[in-house]
């Protein structure tokens, strides 16, 4: 996904036609914030699942306003010098007649593109906000949204997406076409750093033993992955940023087969593993396939997403006990799934490229470009939260749930005492 293309006048239909498919996009990024407030309500403990649905609602309206008042102007600057750019607070030259007619782009009005791009935004938060769930205080999760979106991810996203030093470096610039690297690891780097930095849940690890905290809904858990995997078709194939027949409809097979592929193997990973299917390996399986995918499906051949994916779907089962091996608690996958698989789809592009266009090198680059900045940023700011408002709650709270320690409330209200009659 770039905004840097030549303007190619188009006749008033094929422009009509393709503004009204990049808002259709938009629309489905958008419900993908749904799909994320099911999987992590589902997969966290019931006791914590209104407070995952709050944050769920509070990230993407602080991604969306942060990226019209600053994040649009810094992710997309024009001509700059690679690194940092700024075009001005605000949603672009919006008085301007010109900006949405065809003499904007060749494909689409100013406001379809801003509207396309902040759902992008929204969703780099929300990455976070599963892998630190049931202990993160709700206000510090909030703050630390607030900067990350309004300044890390725009400004890291300029590097390709704007433009940048990225998109010249190799034969054909870092490819990344929806976001494996951009919107995927971006949120992963950061989950870590939370991760890290919040420590493990209170009794997930005793004596050097990992103690499971199965998750409370998997129906609702399923609901949200197929949310997510419906609202991928607007992710992958609303990035080719036009209405092509031949570039959309391949972007959304290469997208399905990796996210088959995931489930499949997924589900055999974990059954070898474990002795028995597990439902959460195959959920996360799916997801995994999309992400690996996000970044090269629209240059990768059908048979080449399905191995993608089918990577995907082992690795994935393999980081959740890599990641538990190390102490790293992770309520939800969002590491093993948006961090592991960001950087193997993103490392895929190199290997799997029809085009010949993308060297594995290059994208080796792109990935280390990301992670260094993200981390360090990420880490920076939850210190900085830690030692002034605090990050994580008090173990009463903890332990009494964020629903009733943070809201006042409960997710299911007079369950309990339904189920003590």
């Amino acid at each position: 996904m770039s905004e840097v293309t030549q303007v190619v006048p188009v006749s008033d239909a094929i422009f009509m036609t393709e503004n009204i498919w990049i808002m259709i996009s938009a629309m489905l990024v958008f419900i993908m914030g749904l799909g994320f407030a099911c999987v992590e309500a589902g997969l966290v403990r019931a006791k914590c699942a209104a407070n995952v649905a709050f944050k769920n609602i509070a990230v993407p309206a602080i991604g969306i306003t942060m990226y019209a008042l600053l994040g649009f102007g810094l992710m997309y600057p024009g001509t700059f010098n690679g690194i940092l750019g700024f075009a001005g607070f605000g949603i672009g030259d919006w008085a301007n007649p010109a900006s949405f007619t065809s003499a904007y782009n060749g494909h689409f009005t100013l406001f379809a593109d801003w509207l396309f791009q902040a759902m992008f935004a929204a969703t780099a938060a929300t990455i976070v906000s599963g892998a630190v769930a049931e202990r993160v205080k709700l206000n510090s999760f909030l703050v630390f949204t607030i900067v990350y979106v309004a300044l890390v991810y725009p400004i890291v996203g300029s590097w390709t997406w704007g433009g940048g030093w990225l998109s010249t470096i190799g034969k054909a610039g870092f490819h990344d076409l929806a976001g494996s690297t951009l919107v995927h690891s971006v949120g992963g780097w950061a989950a870590l750093a939370g991760v890290m930095i919040l420590g493990p849940r209170i009794g997930k690890y005793v004596n050097g033993k990992v103690h499971a905290i199965p998750a409370h809904n998997i129906p609702l858990a399923t609901i949200g992955v197929f949310m997510l995997w419906f609202g991928w078709w607007g992710f992958n194939a609303g990035s080719a940023l036009n209405g092509d027949p031949k570039a959309t409809s391949w972007i959304l097979v290469t997208t399905n087969l990796a996210a088959v592929a995931g489930i499949i193997t997924a589900t055999l990973t974990s059954w070898i593993v474990s002795k028995k299917p597990d439902a959460t390996m195959a959920l996360n399986g799916c997801l995994a396939g999309l992400v690996a995918i996000t970044a090269g499906a629209d240059v990768v051949t059908p048979l080449s997403s399905w191995i993608i994916g089918a990577i995907a779907g082992v690795l994935v089962v393999g980081a959740v006990f890599m990641f538990d091996r190390l102490h790293l608690d992770d309520p939800v996958g969002a590491l093993s799934v948006h961090l592991v698989n960001g950087v193997w789809g993103t490392i895929a592009v190199g290997i799997f490229d029809m085009t010949g266009d993308y060297s594995v090198l290059t994208q080796l680059i792109g990935v280390a470009a990301y992670a260094l900045p993200c981390f360090a940023g990420a880490s920076l700011i939850f210190f900085v939260i830690k030692k002034t408002m605090g990050l994580r709650v008090t173990e009463r709270q903890e332990l009494r749930g964020l629903d009733q320690s943070e809201h006042g409330q409960e997710s299911y209200s007079g369950f309990q005492i339904f189920s003590n009659m």
